[in-house]
């Protein structure tokens, strides 16, 4: 039983370490695009060019992959999965909505990071 518990304490350590990693990768891409905060889907999600679902679909991102972002602003109402919100994320590309996005509100960007 001992040795059990260290080999499920050595694992719950290493996905400790994998996630934090993960954070400070998704820090370090978007400090490499110039973008100071850093936000993951936790869906698939479309990036649009502006803050409503009117507008082109002008790339993808997926569930877990982190990306950089600049801002946030209010755009079109989006519900999806017992939430609603009406605020977008700017990443390099486009907007996608904070209804998909880990973290609070806006994705856990700041209040003053407002575009």
């Amino acid at each position: 039983m001992v040795k059990r518990t260290k080999a499920m304490a050595s694992i719950a350590v290493g996905a400790l370490s994998i996630g934090l990693l993960m954070t400070g990768a998704a820090t370090a891409q978007a400090s490499a695009l110039g973008l100071p905060y850093a936000v993951t889907p936790y869906e698939n999600v479309n990036v649009r060019a502006e803050a409503t679902t009117a507008s082109a679909i002008v790339g993808h991102v997926k569930a877990g992959e982190p990306r950089g972002a600049s801002c946030w602003k209010h755009g079109q109402l989006i519900k999806d999965n017992g939430y609603s919100n009406d605020i977008w994320v700017r990443l390099a590309e486009g907007y996608v909505s904070a209804v998909y996005l880990k973290g609070d509100a806006r994705g856990g960007l700041p209040a003053s990071a407002e575009c």
